[in-house]
């Protein structure tokens, strides 16, 4: 499991909630190198979790797998 993908399940098991992701997960992954997800925690402070090249496309088939 790389990096990015626990910190993000870390973050959704403590009631975070994803807020944003860039670029868009719908969107084709043909030139994506670099994945930005802005999660907002319980008091409304938020976190950004960054992810670059293979594992940037790793964490976006992780989000489409999620059941949010």
């Amino acid at each position: 499991m790389a990096d990015s993908i626990a910190q993000l399940q870390d973050l959704l098991d403590h009631n975070y909630k994803i807020q944003k992701v860039q670029p868009t997960v719908f969107a084709s992954d043909a030139e994506v190198n670099i994945v930005i997800i802005t999660v907002a925690c319980p008091d409304g402070n938020t976190q950004t979790i960054k992810a670059y090249r293979e594992d940037a496309q790793k964490l976006r088939e992780f989000i489409r797998t999620l059941k949010i």
